[in-house]
C-alpha cells in the first residue's frame, strides 16, 4: 500500500508540474452577431481573476440557434471580433471552427486544439445559464477531462453542477447581441454598447438593417 501511495504522489506531482508549465488559455466561443462590450468585459474579468495568459475569441461557422435571416456571414462576424479585440494584447482570435465550416461540437474543436497545442491548458468560458445544459453536450464526460469549464455568474442561475466548474463573478452589463440587432433595425444608436470600430463596421456594411 505504501508503495502504491508513493507512486501515486509522484504521478500527481509530475502532472501538477506539467500543468504549471503550460500556458493558461481561455476560450470564449459564440456567434458574436455582433460582438459587444459584454463579451469584452467577460473575457477581461475571467482573464484577470484566473490569471490567464490569453483569451481566444472563437466565432462559430454556422450559428446553431439563430434565425437564418439574421445569421450574417462568418467573414463579417470575424472582422467585427478582430476590430473589437485589437487594442487588448491579452485577447486573440481563434478560427478553428470558421475554417472547418458547418456546425461544430466543442469536443471536436477542443480535441483539435489540444492536439495542435499541447503546451496549452484550456479554460472553456460559458455563461451561467449554459452550465445547466452541460449534461446534454456531446461527449461531455470526455470534454471535462480535456478542459476546465469556467462559469460566468449570472443573476437567477444556480452555481450547482454535476461537473467541475470554476465560477467567476462578472459585472452584469445587461447587453445582448439580440438587443443590439433590434436597436439597429429600429434606427437607434448602439454607441457605448459595442466597441467604436464595431459600430463603424456595422454602419459601413449596412448590417442588421432589415
Amino acid at each position: 500500500m505504501v508503495k502504491i501511495s508513493e507512486q501515486t504522489s509522484t504521478q500527481v506531482a509530475t502532472q501538477m508540474a506539467a500543468t504549471a508549465k503550460k500556458r493558461r488559455i481561455g476560450i470564449l466561443g459564440g456567434t458574436f452577431n455582433p460582438p459587444h462590450l459584454g463579451h469584452l468585459v467577460i473575457a477581461d474579468q475571467v482573464a484577470t481573476q484566473l490569471g490567464l495568459d490569453k483569451v481566444l475569441f472563437m466565432p462559430d461557422a454556422e450559428p446553431p440557434h439563430v434565425d437564418k435571416k439574421l445569421a450574417i456571414p462568418a467573414a463579417d462576424r470575424v472582422a467585427m471580433v478582430k476590430a473589437a479585440i485589437k487594442d487588448n494584447p491579452r485577447f486573440d482570435l481563434e478560427l478553428t471552427e470558421v475554417q472547418r465550416g458547418g456546425k461544430s461540437y466543442s469536443y471536436d474543436t477542443m480535441l483539435q486544439l489540444i492536439q495542435q497545442h499541447p503546451e496549452n491548458q484550456y479554460y472553456f468560458i460559458i455563461g451561467g445559464d449554459m452550465v445547466a445544459y452541460l449534461p446534454k453536450w456531446y461527449r461531455i464526460n470526455d470534454l471535462i477531462k480535456m478542459v476546465q469549464f469556467v462559469g460566468v455568474c449570472r443573476q437567477g442561475f444556480t452555481r450547482e453542477s454535476p461537473y467541475p466548474v470554476l465560477w467567476v463573478d462578472v459585472p452584469n452589463i445587461g447587453i445582448s447581441s439580440t438587443m443590439i440587432r433590434d436597436q439597429i433595425r429600429r434606427g437607434q444608436s448602439v454607441r457605448y454598447l459595442v466597441p467604436t470600430m464595431v459600430d463603424l463596421y456595422i454602419k459601413e456594411h449596412l448590417l442588421y438593417r432589415d
